[in-house]
């Protein structure tokens, strides 16, 4: 698997989950809900379409979906790491600039995670 494909398609997937994400948080945030529900809330959305979109085209192989329930569960612990980091910086954020600075702040704070996050899903879920 060309490492060059992979991270191309990467970030294709990720603009697309960033964009659902910070959406998400955004409009949640503007309705009330609290900054570390809303991100909870928000990176739910983008991860379960980047699992299915980086198991079916970024990681995938010979056109075979990397898929499953143990891929899931490996996604799932590697996701909760992550977004204990980005809950924690968005929620602080939040709290000392106020709620416009962390919904600009937000895809900052995930395109940081992102590098990492790459390497890890390579890795450890989809290998």
């Amino acid at each position: 698997m060309s490492l060059i494909r992979q991270g191309g398609s990467y970030v294709l997937v990720g603009l697309l989950q960033l964009l659902l994400d910070w959406a998400v948080f955004v409009a949640a945030t503007a309705l009330g809900v609290p900054a570390a529900p809303a991100n909870l809330g928000a990176r739910v959305s983008g991860a379960m379409l980047g699992f299915w979109l980086n198991g079916r085209v970024t990681f995938a192989r010979d056109g075979e979906a990397r898929l499953g329930w143990w891929r899931f569960v490996r996604f799932a612990l590697v996701w909760l790491a992550l977004t204990a980091i980005s809950t924690w910086l968005v929620a602080t954020l939040a709290a000392r600039f106020g709620l416009h600075y962390a919904w600009l702040a937000k895809p900052v704070v995930e395109a940081a995670l992102a590098l990492p996050a790459f390497f890890l899903w390579r890795q450890v879920v989809y290998r």
